[in-house]
């Protein structure tokens, strides 16, 4: 009489085994292809092999009392990706695509953090940096838990979807990132948030170094740095690292799913 067999690990990067046998094919996903139209090709891919990335939408870099406009910055441009997320977002979910939520988390103690990315945020060592209180509200910059880390309430994230701290501009730098996109079978990243020239484009940099298919999705991007570098950022992508689209053209090629 055969043993019934139980699963170990996450679907698709999972066993099944018993006492006497363990069958280490894993389950293959039902592909779901589309067509994706960007600025520089049509693109087939499989939503199967697909998740969104959205980076840093929080409120010390998008909010009118968060840390980037304490200290002077017009975090306008940082607001523009919160509508057509809002829009993009809930069809993904329908479509199973993964959504991951990639914030700046950092330790309280700092103890990850090296002086080096300390002076790139405090340079003078007298403002208001990494860990530091803001003065109108108490919350500690960019530190796990608080509500300067927090996303913004515009953006709600879900029980289904998958949060992960960062400690440095690029996502993929000592954290789960890469472990859990294998895990989850993922070959294809939708990349949006801010800054784009920044965090959203390490962590594209790092992804296409990984072997990750990269698509930033323009609309749902954005950056409180100088137009032009945004529009190397652009640049870049499409000649270096991977592809441009935006939430309407995904939104299209879902609805001929």
């Amino acid at each position: 009489m055969n043993l019934p067999l139980k699963k170990l690990g996450v679907y698709p990067n999972a066993w099944e085994v018993n006492e006497t046998f363990a069958d280490i094919t894993r389950p293959q996903k039902t592909p779901q292809p589309v067509i994706l139209s960007t600025e520089t090709k049509t693109l087939r891919l499989d939503l199967a092999k697909t998740a969104i990335i959205i980076i840093d939408m929080q409120n010390d870099f998008c909010h009118p009392d968060g840390w980037l406009a304490h200290i002077g910055v017009d975090v306008t441009p940082a607001r523009q990706p919160i509508a057509p997320l809002q829009n993009l977002l809930p069809k993904l979910r329908n479509a199973e695509v993964p959504v991951i939520w990639l914030n700046w988390g950092n330790r309280p103690d700092l103890l990850n953090i090296s002086a080096g990315l300390l002076h790139v945020y405090n340079p003078t060592g007298e403002g208001v940096g990494l860990g530091d209180s803001l003065p109108n509200n108490g919350a500690k910059v960019l530190i796990k838990d608080s509500w300067a880390a927090g996303v913004v309430e515009e953006l709600p994230q879900l029980p289904t979807d998958i949060c992960i701290d960062k400690y440095r501009m690029s996502g993929f730098w000592d954290t789960p990132l890469d472990s859990i996109l294998k895990n989850l079978g993922i070959t294809t990243i939708f990349f949006t948030g801010v800054n784009a020239d920044q965090c959203v484009f390490t962590t594209l940099c790092d992804g296409n170094f990984l072997g990750y298919d990269c698509i930033l999705v323009q609309d749902c991007t954005a950056t409180t740095s100088p137009e032009y570098c945004w529009l190397a950022t652009l640049y870049n992508v499409q000649q270096c690292f991977g592809f441009v689209t935006d939430s309407e053209a995904i939104i299209t090629s879902l609805n001929n799913l």
